[in-house]
This record gives structure tokens, sequence and C-alpha cells, in this order.
């Protein structure tokens, strides 16, 4: 294996994951071809590689909403200024970030044109021309679209961008009961996107009134933990919206029984944060680490040569062994490229954070075998190839990295998931990057939300000595994620960490992206 030549190549990264967390995520995105930088800030290129992971979070989730009898469709992407601003609360949460198209031309538009932020206000006066029976319910849409939000603060490649990918879905129904449970489903989906597709285990809940999708009557979350920065970040947010925006766009419709009704509505939305919640959790010093589920290349074949042996004599074995791997599904690329020695292969491919590398040199031509190297914990071992087993081994040991990875990353976010029972302990527990369990006075207090997040920063703040620019993403303060559908045992008596009231709930508070 010596002769493989393994020596460092001028593209290795240049800072440590926990060392430099912000300038590794910058490093790592754009060495393994995830993203090239565009001239306008807050814009990025997705890359083929980061782009085929968005692919594979499409097509599961297309294949999983089909048999809920949701239709994919397109909506135009400018909204006028009339419908954005007819659901009032709606606008104002969204108002700062608006981006305007007030000319065309060298002439100024009559009417300025809102860059759809949502689709809320472009959707809803099209139900209120489709729905005027109970027979036209349920209606349900879904539309993989681009939205453009601009940002105040530092934007940061996936995670908070000027322009992002998402699919956002829009359901209409006759009950409240039935708007419920399509919320519920698709957040359970989310789920599945971060934990079965990414590896990312999740806390699923509430968001509390303070925190809720403007204009939403409920909204509901999977929360993500990084545990390099001990931060929390939003992954995917599903809402009833209740039927305000029913009533602010005339959607109404005959029941059964002959009378108006108001339908009940959701909304849903994943975006292409998930790509970078993937790379921070799981990427290491060498670069990517990526889950089989989505790697665009599971398996990496790199021949190694010699004096004696060299790219015709491996070619017909490695191509026979893509085959075999292919055969079972697998995602494979054999790496022929004769420009690069395989030193050089190793490194890009661990990168690019293929999950298997397969060797193949002169011994393994005269034995039979390959060696397997696995990218997330390092192992490596020989296997044979000839005898009808190694397809699937490679197989089963993709579900077998899919779950170790979960593992890895749910222990860590455990091992930082504390209880808290009063206000002395709450920030130096942010400050040790925990997630944060306390009982709460309930989600409707909403200013004394705001003083917990106002004083935990200003602690943080006296505590690092420093100051917090209004554009920074990332604020000391500690901020409600959710209230957890899975609630701990609330003992009879317990009183909310903050304000001393009766507690109703648990509440779990983090720093967040």
């Amino acid at each position: 294996r010596t002769s493989a030549g393994c020596s460092p190549t001028l593209l290795a990264l240049q800072y440590k994951k926990a060392d430099a967390f912000a300038d590794w995520y910058s490093d790592v995105i754009v060495l393994s071809e995830m993203i090239s930088y565009y001239n306008i800030s807050g814009c990025y290129i997705l890359r083929p590689w980061s782009y085929a992971v968005w692919g594979s979070i499409q097509r599961w989730f297309d294949d999983k909403i089909r048999p809920l009898d949701v239709d994919n469709c397109y909506f135009p992407m400018f909204v006028s200024k009339g419908r954005l601003e007819k659901e009032k609360d709606h606008v104002e949460g969204f108002a700062p970030e608006v981006a305007w198209v007030t000319k065309s031309g060298d002439g100024d538009l009559a009417e300025h044109i809102a860059i759809r932020p949502t689709s809320e206000t472009i959707m809803y006066p099209a139900f209120a021309d489709w729905i005027s029976s109970h027979r036209d319910l349920p209606l349900k849409l879904n539309q993989w679209s681009n939205v453009v939000r601009w940002e105040f603060k530092n934007p940061t490649p996936f995670l908070r961008t000027r322009e992002f990918l998402w699919q956002e879905g829009h359901t209409a129904h006759a009950t409240i009961e039935e708007a419920d449970e399509m919320v519920m489903t698709i957040l359970d989906l989310y789920r599945g996107v971060y934990e079965d597709l990414l590896a990312v285990p999740v806390i699923r809940g509430y968001k509390t009134e303070k925190e809720r999708f403007a204009g939403g009557y409920m909204t509901t979350t999977c929360e993500a933990y990084i545990p390099t920065s001990g931060r929390a970040i939003q992954g995917a947010t599903s809402h009833n919206l209740g039927q305000n925006f029913g009533k602010m766009f005339d959607i109404s419709f005959q029941d059964a029984n002959g009378k108006a009704a108001i339908p009940w509505q959701t909304s849903w939305g994943i975006t292409t944060r998930t790509i970078g919640v993937m790379v921070m959790v799981h990427g290491d010093d060498q670069g990517l680490v990526m889950p089989p589920a989505v790697a665009p290349v599971q398996v990496v074949i790199v021949p190694i040569v010699n004096k004696k042996v060299g790219y015709d004599d491996l070619r017909p074995y490695c191509e026979k062994l893509k085959a075999t791997l292919e055969a079972e599904g697998l995602r494979v690329k054999f790496d022929d490229r004769t420009i690069y020695n395989p030193g050089w292969k190793f490194n890009h491919w661990e990168q690019k954070g293929v999950p298997v590398r397969v060797e193949v040199g002169p011994r393994d031509l005269e034995n039979k075998q390959c060696r397997v190297c696995v990218r997330h914990d390092g192992s490596k071992s020989d296997k044979p190839t000839e005898d009808g087993t190694i397809g699937p081994f490679m197989k089963g040991m993709m579900s077998d990295i899919q779950k170790a990875m979960f593992e890895k990353v749910r222990k860590e976010r455990d091992d930082h998931l504390v209880k808290v029972w009063k206000w002395e302990d709450f920030t130096p527990n942010l400050e040790k990057g925990n997630l944060i369990l306390t009982p709460w006075c309930g989600p409707e207090f909403q200013d004394e939300e705001e003083q917990v997040k106002d004083k935990s920063k200003a602690e943080g703040l006296e505590r690092s000595g420093g100051e917090e620019d209004e554009r920074c993403a990332v604020s000391v303060a500690g901020k409600t994620l959710c209230i957890p559908f899975d609630q701990p045992d609330l003992p009879e008596g317990t009183k909310c960490f903050y304000t001393g009231k009766p507690a109703k709930c648990w509440v779990l508070w983090g720093r967040s992206y």
C-alpha cells in the first residue's frame, strides 16, 4: 500500500472542526464541491454534489406524499403588493425580508411586485376560485420552488441565504381534525428526512405562540442539534393555519348540510437547509461524511497500479466489481482517471464523504479480493470478490453505516440534553452548549419568553466580555425551540423556572442558528 503515494495534497482542509467551526464549514463545502460562491451576497451556486442530495430528498418526499393524494403544481414567483399585504400579521412577519421588483427596463412599475417569500398569498386567491363545495375538499397541493428572503443577518450557505430551494405544501380541509392530522403526518415525514435519510436525530414539538408562523393557528417543528457549536437549528415546520387565511381570501364552501363554512388550511415546508445540517453534524477534519441514503456515490473503486500491473490489467476486474455492486442497487463510481495518483483520489473522495472506498491493487487482483475502507469510522478490511458475497455484504454495510452514524449523533445530542429547574442554572448550561428542558408557565406568556431571551443574552455577553452585532446570525441568547411532544413527567406543584408561576409544560430552549 505504500506505493499508493498518500502524501497530502494542496487541497486539504485548512481548519479543524473543533477549533474554528465556521471557517471549517466554509472550507469543507467548497473543497467537497458542494458550493461555489456567487457575486451577489447571500446567493450561492449549488454544485451537482449538493444538488444530488436535494434530489434524493425530493424523490423520497414525493414518493411519501403521493399516497396522501397530494399533487405537485407550480405557482408564479411574483405577488402583487396588494395581495401580499392582505393578511396583516402574515406580512408583518416577512416584511423586513421581502425583495421588491420596482422597475421594468427604464420605467417604474405602477405597482411594486414582491418576489415570493412564501406562497400563502400567491396560492390562496386560486383556492377561493377552486373551492365552493365540500366535494372540492380536501385540496392538497405541493410545489418545489425557490424562495427569496432578503436576510439582513450575515448569510451562511445552506443555513441562512437570500435565495433557497424548498418544498411547500398547502392544503384545505373541511374540519380542524383533518387539518391537524395532515400537519402531524407531514411533520413525521420531515422527521424521516432528517433521521432516515440524513441520519440526524430531531426533536418534534409545538412552537410557542411567540414563535409560531405569522398569521397561523398552530406551528409544529423538528429541531436538530449541532454538537460542535452546541446550537439547535430549526429543521422543518408544519402549520395548521386555522381559518384566518380563508377569511382574508374569501375561501368558503357549502358543507354537507348546505351551510356556508370556511375551510381549515395547512402549510408545511422543508428547505436546502437540510444539506447544511447534514454537513455540520457529520463532517470531520477530512471533509464531508455522507450518510449512504443520500450519498450521490455510495462506493468508489480506486485502482492502485505499479510497474508490473497497470490500469489495463486492473480495469476488467474493477468494472466487473462495479457491475456486481450496481446489481445490488448501489451507486458506484470507478475512478479510472490516470492523471491522478491513488493518494490524491483517496483525499478527494474522503473530502466528498463517499461512505465506502474500495481499493484494488495487484495483490487484490491476484487473491480475488478488495480492500474495503469505511469513511465514517476509518475501518478497513479485505473481502473476497468472487464467492458471491461481496454484493450483499456491501449492501448490508450501507444500512450498518446509516444506523451507526445516526446512533453516534443521537448519543452526542442526548449527552447535551439537560433539565433546569431554576434560573441560576439556565445561562451556565447555555454556555456549555446544552439543550435545556425547563418547566414553563405556558406557551401564551410571550412577554416572559422575550425576557428570558434578553436576560440570557445579557448574561452571556457579560460572561464573554463581548458585544453582539445586530447582524449576527448566531446570538448568545437562549430561545424557545419547541414544546416537545414527548413530555417528561411534570410533578404536581412544579413552578416555572423563570416566573415562579405554576408550570403547565416542559419547554425546550437553546442557542439557535
